[in-house]
């Protein structure tokens, strides 16, 4: 074993590019794509050499949703480029407690699923802890398969995702630097990050048996991939902050070979990405400069225009003070900039043709339910485009309870003896299904159309809040989300196909899109990518149309001031419009299937709060005083 405990390797490293904060290396990549595809590089790289050398190569494997991306670009290089996965060894990183090895959740299914099916590994190769044990089974069995790791010549390289309490594999907060393979209890915040996968927290096993901290440590390579801005506070905590058992990845510090791979969204918030100009020397232009004043302005406490030049010495903003001599200027060309960003209803489209993306039926409303009111009132031609169609996340019991109004209404409907009789028989067979239904089971076809319209008619009723109809409404239903699981296929062709035949019909002018990329199940994401390909060829094929793009933002986050060219102010009425839209979306409302691991209210709370909050960061920073304000990106690319 060797020894990377010393206290000489751990510390803060000293460069000129702002890492200094930085405790572990770090790589950024503009995308996610960019990350999994380094990451996929670097494995098959090291698997060549060995071949070569004539050796096995010994990997540790994650598989929770983080390895996705890097086992896609493995695959594709099995099949296109010949990389042999023969002399791969194979260890995962864990596995819940109790699970049947074919479980939809179950990480030995996942990753034959993911990988192991797709490649020519042999399966004496693979080894995935077994979730099916016999408690009197399980101390034995970890011991043997930490002896088994020794016995192949120890992990090569491990590949680690990081959950949102900074567990690695799953070594939850207070697993120790030593910690060998073994049974562990779960966290609050693994469960219900799981929750998505189980249909439920109260579904996800209390237990898991997982590959220890020491283990990994031991490893000659360790290498931890993160994407999305709902990893960026952990990350931030993991490299820059001092190791501490309450974030367990942040012991990588220790190791001499380990690296964070990283996209720019889960890097935002390291010091080097948040406040540059804490960290490193550059070139001061006015994005950047409008920024760091703004983050002054916040942080000392003062309007922008309330600040004064040692305000800015104060927090060691000295090269922007040499950059720009008259302060005072520099602050109004700030507050101008931010102030000529408010748009009233005059300022917005009017009378245009609009398509409003919406990856699930009340995106909407949640995330753009002030700016869909005041379109409408501009007499805008709108098209509401339902990406998919949000089956997964109705419970059982909005099924039972639509089943049970048509039978009471039957003869207000006029259903007749043949077909009342007729939906008794179906009924018999959903509510025989549904009672019979295991957690996380896939839904039969029947039930998840059913589900499908319960949201369908929710959304229909929810624009009619703001005075459009069903006519107004397009449910799109993309191919890639219709697997009946929280788990969605890859975009594909078809996905891309039906959003380019609705912009060549619609020839819009603009469009919005959700550009909220941290949604627990990742279809926002998912979302935008197809969007983002379907408009690269719509440009091609259609160069006269270039449609102008809002990026809104959905339940789980907001863009940091300094981010928006669109402020949308709204009254306490707006505000009580777009509620009581969300409000239609009754499967959602008071519990949701997938509310998020961390934020407990509900969606309109979520909605009322962002966008007060929004308002509230306005009005600190001495610009005009709203009730609340809606936020958006304007751009002419994606």
């Amino acid at each position: 074993m060797v020894d990377r405990m010393t206290p000489e390797k751990v510390g803060v490293r000293r460069t000129g590019d702002g890492t200094q904060r930085e405790r572990v290396p770090v790589r950024i990549f503009d995308r996610p794509f960019e990350v999994a595809r380094q990451v996929a590089t670097r494995i098959a790289d090291l698997t060549r050499k060995r071949a070569a050398q004539g050796r096995k190569v010994v990997l540790g494997l994650p598989a929770g949703s983080t390895p996705f991306g890097v086992y896609k670009h493995l695959i594709r290089m099995h099949c296109d480029e010949g990389l042999s996965f023969a002399n791969v060894v194979t260890f995962n990183l864990d596995e819940y407690w109790p699970i049947e090895p074919d479980a939809v959740q179950s990480h030995r299914r996942i990753m034959h699923e993911y990988l192991f099916d797709h490649v020519d590994l042999p399966p004496s190769h693979v080894h995935v802890p077994q979730g099916d044990l016999s408690a009197d089974h399980l101390v034995s069995y970890c011991e043997q398969y930490e002896a088994s790791i020794q016995q192949a010549g120890g992990l090569d390289l491990v590949f680690l995702g990081i959950g949102r309490s900074g567990h690695i594999g799953f070594n939850v907060p207070g697993s120790g630097p030593k910690t060998r393979m073994r049974v562990v209890i779960l966290d609050e915040i693994t469960r219900k990050d799981a929750a998505n996968d189980f249909y439920g927290d109260e579904n996800v096993p209390r237990k898991a048996l997982t590959m220890g901290v020491g283990t990994i440590l031991d490893a000659r390579e360790v290498i931890l991939m993160a994407t999305g801005e709902h990893k960026a506070g952990i990350i931030r905590r993991a490299v820059e902050d001092p190791m501490t058992e309450g974030v367990v990845a942040s012991y990588l510090q220790l190791h001499d070979r380990a690296s964070f791979y990283i996209d720019r969204a889960a890097a935002s918030g390291l010091a080097r990405e948040a406040t540059p100009w804490l960290v490193r020397d550059f070139e001061w232009d006015f994005p950047m400069a409008k920024r760091a004043v703004i983050w002054l302005s916040e942080t000392a406490g003062k309007a922008l225009l309330r600040l004064e030049k040692a305000d800015f010495h104060a927090h060691q903003l000295h090269s922007l003070v040499y950059a720009h001599p008259d302060i005072d200027e520099l602050c109004r060309r700030v507050f101008d900039d931010i102030r000529h960003s408010i748009a009233y209803l005059e300022d917005l489209p009017q009378r245009e043709r609009l398509i409003v993306f919406s990856p699930h039926p009340d995106d909407d409303v949640i995330s753009m339910g002030g700016m869909l009111d005041k379109l409408v009132r501009n007499d805008n031609d709108i098209i509401v485009a339902y990406m998919t169609n949000g089956s997964v996340a109705v419970f059982d019991a909005d099924v039972r309870r639509y089943l049970g109004v048509v039978e009471m209404s039957s003869a207000e409907i006029g259903l007749s003896d043949e077909a009342f009789a007729k939906f008794l028989g179906r009924k018999r067979t959903i509510l025989e299904f549904l009672e019979a239904k295991r957690p996380g089971q896939v839904d039969m076809d029947a039930v998840r159309k059913l589900k499908a319209s319960i949201r369908y008619a929710e959304a229909v009723a929810g624009i009619e809040v703001m005075g459009l109809t069903d006519v107004n409404a397009r449910f799109i239903d993309l191919p890639f989300y219709r697997t009946g699981r929280a788990k969605k296929k890859p975009i594909g062709e078809r996905d891309v196909q039906i959003i380019l035949d609705l912009l060549m019909e619609r020839e819009p002018g603009h469009i919005f899109v959700a550009g909220d990329l941290s949604d627990p199940h990742g279809t926002h994401r998912m979302c935008y990518d197809a969007i983002k390909q379907a408009l690269q060829r719509y440009r091609v094929v259609a160069p006269q149309n270039h449609p102008l793009v809002w990026l809104y933002r959905g339940a789980w986050q907001e863009w940091d001031i300094h981010q928006v060219n669109v402020f949308m102010p709204m009254s306490k009425a707006d505000m009580a419009r777009k509620i009581e839209a969300i409000f239609k979306h009754e499967s959602q409302k008071d519990r949701a299937m997938f509310p998020g691991a961390y934020d407990e209210r509900e969606f309109w709370q979520r909605a009322l709060d962002r966008n007060t909050a929004t308002a509230e960061a306005l009005n600190r920073l001495g610009l005009p005083e709203f009730f609340a304000a809606e936020a958006f990106v304007t751009t002419s690319e994606m």
